[in-house]
């Protein structure tokens, strides 16, 4: 039988235990990407989408994401951020999404960047499907991930 979750010696489901860690200082930085139609991109360019302005919604949606990310992954655990950026950058294509956090603590926060770029992602795709029937989000991975002393 496979071992589904991290356990204490009674068998019982747990999140890994890093109490024993030093805090440092963590960062990531996440991306990924939306194909839209080019004229999907022309309404967002003019800000023309029914539901408003798709970029600024969807790093709104993100920087929200990230922050509640221990909500939504159950081993998570939860964080005291204290940086999140999230870009929308519109291209030809699409929007590519970057994400980047930071903390002070002792685990790293890949998965809170990861969960920022894909809710923007699916904030620009849930903006957007009254008129793009063939959008595809793609190419989400982290960039980057650091830890340095405080």
């Amino acid at each position: 039988m496979s071992k589904l979750t991290h356990t204490d010696d009674k068998g019982n489901a747990i999140m890994v235990d890093v109490s024993s860690k030093p805090p440092v200082q963590r960062y990531a930085k996440a991306e990924g990407f939306i194909r839209l139609q080019e004229s999907t991109c022309a309404l967002i360019k003019e800000n023309e989408i029914k539901k408003g302005d798709v970029l600024t919604v969807a790093e709104i949606a993100g920087i929200q994401a990230a922050k509640h990310t221990a909500n939504l992954i159950p081993l998570c655990h939860p964080l005291q951020l204290n940086m999140i950026s999230v870009k929308a950058n519109l291209q030809h294509d699409g929007v590519l999404i970057t994400a980047m956090v930071k903390c002070n603590g002792n685990t790293g926060v890949e998965m809170e960047a990861l969960t920022a770029v894909n809710v923007a992602l699916l904030t620009v795709y849930d903006m957007c499907k009254a008129v793009d029937k063939e959008m595809e989000m793609s190419r989400i991975h982290l960039l980057e991930k650091t830890k340095q002393p405080l």
